[in-house]
């Protein structure tokens, strides 16, 4: 019976990377020997040698040392990182974890990274966050190849880099170095619900000219064609303009996004320009639309008062308790523009939630081991089950039914195969994000023309780019 239970524990310990104290408290939790474990430890040893050091505890994480964790608390909710804290404690239970779920971190970290006393591992996310970009060119963040490059965590014979789905950390790297992972695999399109659409005998429109079209029945028969939100007009900007343009030609979004001179300029971006001002132009957005925040206009949406409402997949999350019995939402691709070159099925999709460590953070290897139980299979499946949402890493939903949210955004991953994008300037330049998201809410709104629009967004793009203080980045196709 003994030798079972140690051959059990020995396992469990090669699972979860176990340090030889903890494998030792481990065995008294079990009713184990200590000195029969001594004595079969002693043999394994000798066996099969020691243990390489790194195996177990790939970035030397000092077992004692308290871990300071904060996450952003928004659409996905926090229980996932809890969970995460749990998988760290066990396997270093003397070890301290400070832990907050938080929103807006900008305004409350910054001071934090003023004084040299930044958490160890950060959720990067949300309205108001960190800017990533600057942090980077001021040196404050540490590089995060090795976490890829470690031993995945529950993946035998794997580094944590080759569990993950391909592209998704792309967005992390700046001029060759890994400065963030990505949690989420995310879908931002058009949401609506398909049991509205099925009795109203609807199907959803395949073209930009079919949406108008739907949208104009719509309103017609009293339902807001679409919902979004004024207070964070980077909804209409990222989600719907961004992916019309790169469907209608994906140089011309990689442009804007090189800071190509007068990318805003180009033909594609008027022409993308006027078909999405018609959705203000001949009221198609919720009455108010102007004033309400992100969940506020969700909210409104849920209530059956418009019919799309553009989104990423975190949305059902986000909205937990608030969506009707039979609501069914869905997710499909924004409709393209005629003469597009992406086909219908491709969709923005990509790697989001952002995580970061500290360079001047008091536990920088803790901060990096955090990350690689994150970005475990166990840690990816309780995440879904939590956030009825996708993680990065691969198989760790599998079997899983959470519901047609859920299942929309896997059936649209796979139906875009490798038509995949997201756009990069916002993360990258934060004043041309900002220029360009508020240009646009004042567009649709019919307070400017399209022509102020463009003017708007291309000077502060030569702004940025004039500005030898802002680092550059590029990307390709």
């Amino acid at each position: 019976m003994q030798d079972q239970r140690l051959v059990k524990l020995f396992e469990e310990a090669s699972r979860r990377g176990y340090t030889r104290r903890q494998i030792m408290e481990r065995a008294a939790a079990m009713g184990l020997s200590i000195p029969a474990l001594s004595v079969a430890m002693a043999g394994a040893a000798a066996a099969q040698g020691s243990p390489a050091a790194g195996a177990t505890n790939p970035f030397g994480v000092d077992a004692a040392a308290p871990l300071d964790v904060v996450i952003f608390k928004g659409g996905y909710g926090d229980d996932y990182a809890k969970y995460v804290n749990t998988m760290y404690s066990a396997l270093y239970p003397e070890s301290q974890i400070a832990y907050q779920g938080i929103q807006r971190l900008g305004e409350q970290l910054q001071p934090r990274f003023i004084d040299g006393s930044p958490p160890d591992v950060i959720d990067n996310s949300g309205a108001g966050n960190l800017d990533t970009a600057a942090l980077i060119a001021e040196g404050q963040l540490a590089t995060l190849a090795d976490v890829l490059a470690a031993p995945a965590y529950d993946s035998e014979g794997m580094t944590v880099g080759e569990t993950l789905s391909q592209g998704t950390q792309d967005t992390g790297v700046f001029n060759g170095e890994q400065y963030y992972l990505n949690l989420v695999q995310f879908v931002t399109g058009i949401w609506y619900s398909s049991s509205f659409m099925t009795e109203r005998g609807y199907t959803y429109p395949q073209t930009w000219q079919e949406m108008l079209d739907l949208s104009a029945e719509l309103k017609g028969s009293g339902v807001a064609p679409w919902a979004t939100t004024g207070v964070y007009p980077q909804y209409a900007q990222n989600f719907v303009f961004d992916q019309l343009l790169w469907k209608l030609n994906p140089q011309a979004l990689v442009d804007i996004d090189n800071l190509a001179e007068d990318a805003w300029r180009a033909p594609e971006v008027e022409a993308v320009l006027e078909a999405l001002s018609q959705l203000g132009s001949n009221e198609y957005l919720l009455d108010g639309w102007e004033g309400l925040t992100h969940t506020e206009s969700q909210a409104e949406w849920l209530q059956g008062r418009a019919a799309f409402l553009p989104c990423g997949s975190w949305l059902e999350n986000e909205m937990t308790g608030l969506v009707p019995e039979g609501f069914d939402m869905v997710v499909s691709p924004v409709p393209p523009l005629e003469g597009s070159q992406v086909p219908f099925e491709g969709i923005f999709s990509g790697g989001g939630e952002v995580f970061i460590v500290p360079a001047e953070g008091a536990n920088v290897a803790g901060g990096k081991e955090w990350l690689r139980l994150l970005l475990s299979k166990e840690a990816g499946r309780a995440f879904a089950e939590a956030t009825k949402s996708l993680t990065v890493v691969q198989g760790a939903a599998d079997g899983l039914d959470l519901g047609t949210a859920f299942q929309s955004v896997q059936q649209a991953i796979e139906a875009a195969g490798t038509n995949t994008f997201i756009s990069r300037y916002s993360g990258w330049y934060k004043d041309l994000q900002d220029e360009a998201k508020n240009a646009m809410a004042s567009l649709l709104q019919g307070q400017i023309e399209i022509a102020e629009y463009i003017d708007t967004a291309q000077e502060m793009a030569d702004q940025v780019r004039e500005d030898d203080a802002i680092p550059k980045y590029e990307r390709s196709l």
